[in-house]
This record gives structure tokens, sequence and C-alpha cells, in this order.
């Protein structure tokens, strides 16, 4: 069995009991205000906003059902999770909410099968975080010149978190200035993240093989209960 993963009658059995019910209860997925329209999903819950880890499960809709494909633990911000609209940048808090999943990057080669477009990080890869600068929020590479290299993540010297990651649609697209930039799905490092979510290497790389752009995977980043239940995304 691959490290990560979970016998496929066990994850079956996760998702069709409430938990403390006892009472069979829809897949995650279905139980979710939103799962983003297509037929794969990402989810990464945690036990409450003041956790550092929890679980990542990635599923497919099958039939009209969301089926588990695969499941590894993961991990949150240092400083746990926070509603993604009211998030700020440098807290180290892990955005809640449903998210899309622009393109994948990494140090390493792209696994064998990996569908999505995959940039290579090189000598001079950066992700701007100086919301001065109007490449806030993007790859950039070179370094923009209106980005100081103090407010940018130099993506190589993350060789062992970004061997493999997912760019997350998180204020990505129509970036508001303060919320927080450089929010990705990427491998662990030695302990919590500064608010991505992240899995052991071999999960990482097992999502990558799995996931398929052309079936609009979404990533949903929630709470068990709460206001940020991932139920509410």
């Amino acid at each position: 069995m691959l490290p990560g993963a979970a016998p496929a009658a066990l994850l079956a059995a996760l998702s069709l009991f409430a938990p403390g019910s006892g009472q069979p209860s829809a897949p995650l997925p279905e139980r979710m205000a939103d799962t983003g329209g297509g037929t794969q999903l990402i989810t990464a819950v945690a036990p409450g906003t003041g956790a550092t880890s929890g679980t990542v499960t990635w599923w497919d809709l099958e039939d009209g059902r969301w089926v588990a494909a695969g499941t590894a633990e993961a991990r949150f911000g240092a400083n746990g999770l926070v509603e993604g609209a009211a998030r700020r940048q440098g807290t180290h808090t892990t955005p809640t909410g449903l998210y899309g999943l622009p393109y994948a990057f990494g140090t390493e080669a792209a696994p064998r099968g990996t569908a999505y477009p995959y940039r290579p990080v090189r000598q001079d890869s950066w992700w701007c975080q100086d919301g001065d600068s109007r490449s806030y929020n993007r790859w950039s590479e070179p370094l923009a010149a209106d980005c100081r290299a103090a407010e940018a993540e130099h993506l190589i010297t993350y060789r062992t978190q970004y061997a493999h990651a997912l760019v997350v649609d998180f204020n990505y697209h129509r970036p508001v200035r303060g919320r927080g930039a450089g929010i990705f799905l990427h491998v662990n490092g030695r302990g919590a993240t500064a608010g991505c979510v992240s899995v052991p290497e071999e999960a990482m790389r097992r999502i990558l093989r799995w996931a398929d752009p052309a079936r609009g995977p979404h990533l949903a980043i929630g709470t068990e209960g709460g206001r940020t239940a991932i139920t509410r995304y």
C-alpha cells in the first residue's frame, strides 16, 4: 500500500457514516454547498480553526456519486485556518473556501502521467508577494523590477516543499492587496506551513497523476464544523 493511502473499503466507510450518529450519510462532497461544478474534487479538512493538521482526500464523481480515490495526512498553517475572505497576509493561516487549481509547478519533473500544465522551477523563478507590485500574487521570472526580493519567494529555495505543487486560486484572479499570496497545495516540509496545505511527497505525486484539468478539479478547505465548516463551501 502506498504511503498515505488507505484501503478502498475504509475510504468508503469513512464517507458513508456521519460522525457520532451511526447513521448512513452521503459522501462528504455530496454534503457540501458547492463542489465547483467539475467531476473531481480535493477536500482538505481540519478538526477546527486552531488545528495545524488534518486530512486531504481526493474524489471522483462516478455515475452521479462521489467516490474517494485516495487520502493522506495534511498540514495547514502554523496559526491554523481562517475564513478566506477575512485572511490577512503574513498571518500564517490557511484560507478556508472553495478554490480552483490553475496550474502545477515543481523543482522536480512532473510525475509520469501528469495532465496539468506543469511549470518547471528555475533559478530565476519567484512568486511575488509585494503588495506594491503589479506582479502581486503572480509567478515572476525573472523577478519583476517593481517586486522587492524581500517580499517574494525564491521558489528554488524550497526544493523539498515545491518538488511538486498546485497553485491554489486564492486571491489569484482578482487579487486584493494584503489578503495573501502564494497559497499552494505542496509537499510537506518540516512542520506546519505558512498558510498552504501540504501532504507527503508520494501523496502529492499521486494527486498530480490523478488530477485532470478537463474534469474541473477544485480544492475545498474547511473545518469539521462551525463557521468554517467545509460543508458550507
